[in-house]
């Protein structure tokens, strides 16, 4: 069967008005603040505590995987697991990639990475499949990516080969990801069936890594809220919106990330606000809501 018969081209094919718009603003704000979370727990644990990348990607599954199985279990109806092996690797790929990436780049230059790789990867997707953008659409994502520029690349140092290779790959990987997840008609049970399945995974990849194992109290919990909250609420959230939106608006939607890890930096991790910061996140929020108010209904 080729990938244009699947059942992510149905899914990919617009929005199917199950949830009001009001509704899908709110869930999107509480989702792309999961993800800038992640990224902050990610780099706090790893640069200022001493667990490995490995212990913390495994932790950080094994705490999702909790979390999804027990909102899977606690609901009156439904399927407790679904997903299938396909996004399990995915998922694994994207969270190893990360959390190596993110033990040479800082917060805001890794969101860049990834949150660009995964647009690349749905943009691409709903092109392939023949979405078409209207005037305001394509402005809105031009200003949104000029944003980005904007506040990201200048005065950053470039970012070490490897790593930024790692990260691109993982946000290519997490897009992906996304793109599977709106086949399936039950974001909770998919998220738990994905994680359970790349439980194992990542436990051997973690005991293949043995040899660099290093944890403390912080640093595990770091994993343990990444994978609970911003991973596993936070992409039951994601789901939820991804099966009401097309595939490009999903894409665009995710630019605010980096904007949002960096202006969290500097508030939590005492990085700096500059003024180029603070204008750049606006042009990257306003492209996107340029970009989301333009949507074909």
């Amino acid at each position: 069967m080729s990938l244009r018969s699947t059942p992510i081209e149905a899914a990919g094919r617009g929005p199917v008005g199950r949830v009001s718009k009001a509704t899908i603003c709110v869930l999107s704000v509480l989702a792309m603040v999961a993800f800038a979370g992640n990224s902050l727990l990610c780099r706090i644990a790893l640069k200022d505590t001493s667990i490995d990348a490995a212990t913390f990607t495994t932790l950080r599954l094994t705490s999702g995987t909790a979390v999804l199985l027990l909102f899977a279990r606690c609901r009156a109806s439904g399927a407790v697991v679904q997903g299938d092996w396909m996004g399990a690797l995915v998922l694994v790929t994207y969270a190893f990639a990360f959390s190596f990436a993110y033990e040479k780049l800082t917060a805001g230059t890794g969101a860049l990475l990834l949150f660009g790789g995964a647009q690349a990867a749905m943009i691409g997707y709903g092109v392939w499949i023949g979405e078409r953008f209207r005037g305001p659409q394509v402005l809105g994502i031009v200003i949104a990516i000029a944003g980005l520029v904007a506040l990201l690349l200048p005065g950053l140092a470039a970012p070490p080969y490897g790593a930024a290779i790692l990260m691109i790959g993982s946000g290519l990987a997490w897009g992906t990801y996304s793109l599977l997840g709106r086949s399936r008609g039950d974001p909770i049970a998919t998220n738990a069936g994905y994680f359970i399945r790349a439980l194992p995974i990542a436990v051997v990849v973690s005991l293949a890594w043995s040899d660099y194992f290093s944890i403390d109290t912080i640093g595990a919990l770091c994993a343990a809220a990444s994978g609970a909250v911003t991973s596993g609420v936070g992409y039951i959230i994601w789901y939820t919106v991804v099966r009401e939106i097309t595939a490009t608006s999903a894409s665009t939607m995710q630019l605010s990330v980096p904007a949002i890890t960096a202006i969290a930096g500097g508030v939590l991790l005492a990085e700096p606000l500059s003024l180029r910061l603070i204008v750049s996140s606006i042009a990257t929020l306003g492209g996107i809501g340029l970009f989301l108010f333009s949507m074909r209904r």
